[in-house]
This record gives structure tokens, sequence and C-alpha cells, in this order.
């Protein structure tokens, strides 16, 4: 769906006045939007319908409920104008994170066909490797860090970037590998999931998809299962929007209602949260049985350099390692502000022991840690005080 397809299309908030962008608050306050009507909610509801009124040709924006929907036309407007500002994008909405990254993956990929993932990225990623083998598709892997995906690049059609790496928070560069990604024919996407596009806009550094798992930062409370796909190119857009339609892969109109309430908060949540992360990151380096801590925004962290230059904000997750994992799981059960849950990004801070999924290659201690938008002391005191009931007393370890 375009705004020219939509009569209330607002477009992207701008300062009449000054003649210029609004800034990102009011952006993701204002974002979808419709025009104001009088005596009509500045928010329209969730549209339930499985059909709408349609007499004489089927014409128009709204013919049949799984092709599209005035709440899902509402968000994915607001999604594209926090992607790119400024720019012409559109944006699929989901049913989940993982049915947008397999819309990209096989709306592009045909048997033949070479992609690349990253061999530490989102857990789920191999069972989508497993499934393009079985189609015929050569599916090759290497790690986020130091840029090693360009060295496997030679005959790819599909480039799959994620930076920071879920869990391991590697960042590669991403402007790099998307022009060297083009030179050779290929097609890139990044999960984006992690930074949001408040933290950092893919499109705008090369990538052809900009792809995230809505259930977490972007939403924002945990109640949401939702994913989105934004692409610059109408016609790779439609080849995605098409693959929808065909797997029925469609969010729920109050999802997707509630994914464009949560946006509203969107950049207070995540100063808060990307703030404390770097204030328990700081806290985090001083304990002697914290090793392996990583956090991008970390001056000294493997990852900064380039985290710096294309990254506004440098997340919520913050990981490390305890030593095993009794620690970790002691470590787990005595904080009192943090949940032991999957998933990141929400304003409840939550953690856990990664290792306890299999399929991620990180030590037995490894802690995925989500911050939350609890009072910074609060949560940083907590954490102290479960690190210190763990009674461990060897040296600090390095890294």
């Amino acid at each position: 769906m375009t705004d020219q397809d939509d009569p209330g299309a607002g477009g992207a908030p701008r300062d009449a006045a000054a003649g210029r962008e609004t800034g990102e608050g009011t952006r993701a306050v204002r974002a979808g939007l419709p025009e104001p009507l009088k005596y009509e909610p500045t928010m329209p509801g969730p549209v339930f319908a499985a059909h709408y009124h349609l007499p004489g040709p089927p014409t128009g924006p709204y013919t049949y409920g799984r092709d599209e929907n005035p709440t899902w036309t509402h968000l994915e407007r607001a999604i594209g104008e926090l992607e790119a500002p400024g720019r012409s994008v559109e944006t699929v909405v989901f049913a989940s994170g993982m049915a947008a990254i397999s819309a990209v993956a096989l709306s592009q990929l045909r048997s033949g066909d070479v992609v690349v993932f990253p061999d530490d990225g989102y857990q789920a990623l191999p069972l989508l490797h497993e499934q393009l083998r079985a189609y015929g598709v050569e599916v090759r892997t290497s790690p986020t860090g130091g840029n090693a995906q360009r060295k496997v690049l030679d005959g790819a059609k599909l480039l799959w970037i994620e930076t920071p790496s879920n869990p391991g928070l590697d960042v590669c560069d991403v402007r790099a590998l998307a022009r060297e990604a083009h030179e050779r024919g290929a097609l890139v996407a990044v999960d984006n999931t992690l930074a949001t596009p408040l933290g950092q806009r893919p499109l705008d550094l090369g990538a052809d998809f900009s792809v995230a798992s809505d259930t977490k930062g972007m939403t924002g409370h945990g109640d949401v299962l939702l994913g989105h796909v934004s692409i610059a190119d109408a016609e790779l857009a439609a080849s995605v929007r098409r693959w929808r339609k065909i797997v029925g892969a469609i969010p729920g109109p109050m999802e997707a209602w509630l994914a464009h309430r949560s946006l509203a908060t969107l950049q207070l949540r995540n100063d808060r949260q990307c703030a404390t992360a770097l204030t328990l990151a700081h806290a985090l380096r001083e304990r002697p049985e914290v090793s392996g801590l990583r956090y991008p925004g970390l001056p000294d962290d493997p990852s900064h350099r380039i985290a710096s230059l294309q990254m506004r904000r440098y997340g919520s997750v913050v990981s490390f390692s305890l030593p095993d994992r009794d620690h970790a799981e002691r470590f787990l059960d005595g904080l009192r502000l943090v949940d032991d849950a999957t998933s990141f990004g929400g304003v409840r801070s939550t953690a856990e022991r990664r290792g306890r999924w299999g399929g991620d290659a990180v030590p037995e201690g490894f802690i995925r840690f989500s911050v939350g938008a609890e009072d910074p002391e609060d949560l940083v005191a907590d954490v102290l005080r479960a690190l210190d009931a763990l009674g461990f007393t060897g040296n600090r370890t390095a890294g």
C-alpha cells in the first residue's frame, strides 16, 4: 500500500514554518497518522474485516482482508517514515519477525541460487537454512565480525546481514558489505531488530531490505508478535507483498493497532534503555566474575569503531558470561527487577542463560541481558546485588 493508494495519507511530519524534517521524537509520535478530520479519533481504531463493500470492478485499496487492511496501512506508513525519513519506501507488515525474514528469502531465492547468512545470527535462522537447502538453494555462512561474509559472496543472489548480531553483539560494516555485494550482483537484507530504525537505518546504508521482528524493541511491551520489511525498490516490494498474500502471513488488526500505538513512545523507550544499557555495561566491567562483556557503546568494545560510524544508538542488549551454568542460573534467580525470559527490547528488563536453548555457539554461563525502562540506579543495584550473592572469589577475568 502506497500513500497514493490511501486518500487519508498524512505523510512524514514537517515543521512547515522552518521547512525542515521534524525530530525523531516528533516523528515517532505522529508517524502514520491520517489527516485530522472533525469528530474522528486522532488515531483510528483497528478495522476488523475479512471483506469490504465492493460493487463493480474489484479495484481500489481494500478488496479482501488477506490483501490489505486500513490498520496495516497506517502502521506500514508509520514504520516507513521511521526507516527512511524523507524517502519514498514501502513497508510490508507480517504476523511475526520470522514471517518477515522468510518472505524476503523465499520471495527472492530460487533453486540453484546462493545465499550468504551470518553463522552467529538469530537462533531460528538454521531452520530457514534447512528449508532453503531442501528447495535447492546453496546456503553459505560466515561470522558477522570483521566483515567476514565478503569472503563467500562470489555468485550469491542474496546477502543476509544481522548487525549487531544476536546474541553475540558483533557488528559489521553495512555500507562496505552492501557496496561489495551489489558490485557482485547480490541483493542485501539487514536484520535490524536489535537496533530499530532509531539506532540504525539500513536502507540509508545501502541495503535493499530492512527487516525486523517488531515483537521486540519496536513495540516494546512484550505483548505483540509482529514483523516488517521496508523496501525502497517498488518491484522488490511487490514480490515481498505477493509472498505475504500467497502464504497468508498477515498480522491481526489488533496487533497492528497496538504496534502503531507503541511507536509513539519508541524514542522515549529507546533513549532510556540505551543510556541505561551503557551504564550497566560500565558497572559490569568492574566485576571479577564477568567475562566476555559486549556492548557496542563501550569505547573499548571490538565493534565500537564500526558501530559509531553507522549507528545512532547502540541498543538495549548487553551480553556477558559468568563462570559456568551454575553461576549464571543462580544470578538469574537472584534478580528481583529482571524477568528470566527470552526476547529483548521490552520496557521490563529481561535476561536469560542463552545456552539453555541450544544452537547458539556461546558458553554455558552466557547471559543475554535486555535493559528495560526501570530507573538506572535501581536496575544496576539489583544486578550488583545478585552478583554479590554468588560469592565469587576469583580474580577479575579479562574481556
